[in-house]
């Protein structure tokens, strides 16, 4: 069922008329961008540092991915390398998170890893860390590949897992030795039943025993991305007795009364906050994802 919603709601997000309602018109561009910190680096930064003040770290994740060429690869390199400057230069507490098909992994690997080397250099340099963003599972081995050399030479660096991948527990196991930050996302690609589990049930099952693995392992830093009240319920029984750190990551501009109250009850979170032009594909997969979101643009647009 939740497979066949994500199908719908991607394809109505791809006709002409609904893009153009949320990009062109100044209503649907203000509602969009709730979930989105700007178009600008600048913008973003802005957001950043309002978060530190309000006790939540930052994770900048510049939108975009499946550049084709070495230019376009080498122009979102040089974006990262100047929002490593920025937070160093305003004093943020924060890293950057990174897709691999955005440095080149679709056409050049040996690009994509001379790139991503040369971030987790800088990135260590500023003080802080680099997380690689999971993207379809016809790319995980690659990633997975990536990550391992990138993190045996800088230790620097994380990695997404997605929980609905039914391969996954085999992906920990073998990333887990090299430490680094393991970030738990429950997985927002339309995947077949052979490669992921469909049903919701089988989804937050796979979450919580994931969950409950990483937080096992006082050699890793998790990081739980998830805004399922349920799930943040069952992370927080096995923290208990937990002596290494660990966080919650929660996107920017979802579930905002609940990473406050997290906050406030002396619980980590880091804020994971997208920004630039190519923000409304990760618009609609927000909305394809969690349904509640798009009602709520829907009532937003209706002025309600």
């Amino acid at each position: 069922m939740k497979g066949l919603v994500v199908r719908v709601v991607l394809a109505v997000t791809r006709w002409r008329w609904v893009r153009w309602i949320f990009t062109r018109t100044r209503v649907g561009r203000r509602v969009s961008l709730r979930f989105v910190a700007g178009e600008t680096l600048a913008e973003a930064i802005e957001v950043a540092v309002a978060a530190n003040r309000a006790g939540m770290p930052v994770s900048l994740n510049l939108l975009g991915e499946n550049v084709g060429d070495e230019a376009s690869a080498r122009s979102s390199f040089d974006s990262y390398v100047a929002a490593i400057g920025q937070l160093r230069q305003h004093g943020v507490d924060g890293n950057i998170s990174v897709k691999l098909t955005q440095l080149g992994l679709g056409f050049d690997v040996e690009l994509c890893e001379q790139l991503l080397g040369d971030l987790a250099r800088r990135a260590s340099a500023a003080e802080t860390t680099l997380t690689i963003d999971m993207e379809e599972s016809s790319l995980t081995d690659a990633t997975l590949d990536i990550y391992q050399r990138a993190q045996q030479a800088h230790g620097n660096l994380g990695v997404a897992l997605q929980a609905y991948l039914r391969r996954t527990p085999q992906d920990l196991a073998r990333i887990a030795s090299l430490g680094g930050h393991i970030r738990l996302c429950k997985g927002a690609y339309d995947e077949p039943e052979s490669i992921a589990f469909r049903s919701r049930q089988d989804v937050n099952d796979a979450y919580d025993a994931l969950a409950e693995t990483l937080l096992a392992d006082e050699g890793l830093m998790p990081a739980l991305a998830t805004h399922d009240d349920a799930r943040v319920a069952a992370a927080m029984t096995a923290v208990d007795g937990r002596s290494a750190p660990y966080e919650f990551q929660m996107l920017y501009g979802i579930r905002v009364s609940l990473q406050e109250q997290l906050v406030d009850d002396g619980v980590p979170v880091r804020s994971y906050i997208p920004y630039g032009e190519a923000w409304y594909p990760y618009l609609t997969r927000r909305m394809a994802e969690r349904p509640a979101n798009l009602w709520f643009f829907v009532r937003a647009l209706l002025g309600h």
